[in-house]
């Protein structure tokens, strides 16, 4: 697996804008980036080069708050969490890429829309949602990186306090994100040696990027900059759906 200057370049600045949107906003990292970064590389190449930068990322950003995380909560989605992960990892190796593409489309386009379209308070969940959403969630993390949505849904509507909720939600990615390492080196992801290069390679542009998002945080409109970001998904979900349909 070779890569021009061209193709680098262009990862370069995807990954940049991506932990720009998780330094501004503290979410977002891959949902942002896997339309865009699919479009150039594999997307069993993409979803591993990710993983580096979001468990460097919560480890620079998601655990300064250990302490507060609700850790009933995290053991009740731990154990289906896992078994979602286990059945996605299955199909990112075995499935065709074209069929693991248009459900990325699909997903990012209505949850993107869900996004900018939803303004009610959001009701309270029984604990038996953890279930589902731990299952869904940990498929989309092991497929795509992108189950962090899944875990919100369910976590705001079972934790009231703003800290202990944005705290318990780092410390799910985070985990999640360690899961995921596991299981991707036993799948053998990271035997290609031109993946971890391309890796290193991409490195200070993801740290560059948190870092200039971070700076950005408390100068810029939050909500106008979300909006902004789900404008851009809508677009990439729509155009992997016409690419893979």
């Amino acid at each position: 697996m070779a890569f021009g200057f061209d193709t680098i370049a262009l990862l370069a600045l995807i990954v940049m804008f991506a932990y720009t949107v998780f330094g501004l906003t503290g979410f977002g990292s891959s949902i942002t980036a896997m339309p865009l970064l699919v479009q150039l590389i594999p997307l069993k190449v993409a979803v591993p080069l990710m993983l580096v930068y979001d468990l460097t990322s919560g480890l620079l950003l998601g655990l300064k708050n250990l302490k507060v995380i609700e850790r009933r909560e995290v053991l009740r989605l731990l154990p289906f969490m896992l078994a979602g992960m286990g059945l996605g990892v299955f199909a990112l190796v075995r499935a065709p890429e074209r069929v693991l593409l248009l459900v990325l489309g699909i997903f990012i386009l209505c949850y993107s829309a869900w996004s900018l379209l939803l303004r009610r308070t959001p009701q309270p969940f029984g604990a038996g949602w953890a279930l589902p959403f731990g299952v869904v969630g940990g498929m989309f993390t092991a497929m795509f990186g992108t189950g962090g949505p899944f875990y919100t849904i369910y976590l705001t509507r079972r934790v009231q306090d703003k800290l202990v909720l944005r705290a318990t939600i780092s410390g799910v990615i985070f985990f999640s994100g360690a899961a995921r390492l596991a299981l991707f080196s036993s799948a053998g992801l990271y035997h290609d040696r031109s993946l971890l290069l391309l890796a290193a390679i991409l490195f200070p542009f993801a740290m560059g990027g948190l870092w200039l998002g971070s700076h950005l945080h408390s100068r810029l409109p939050a909500a106008r900059v979300v909006q902004a970001i789900w404008g851009v998904l809508i677009i990439g979900g729509i155009s992997l759906i016409l690419r893979n349909a």
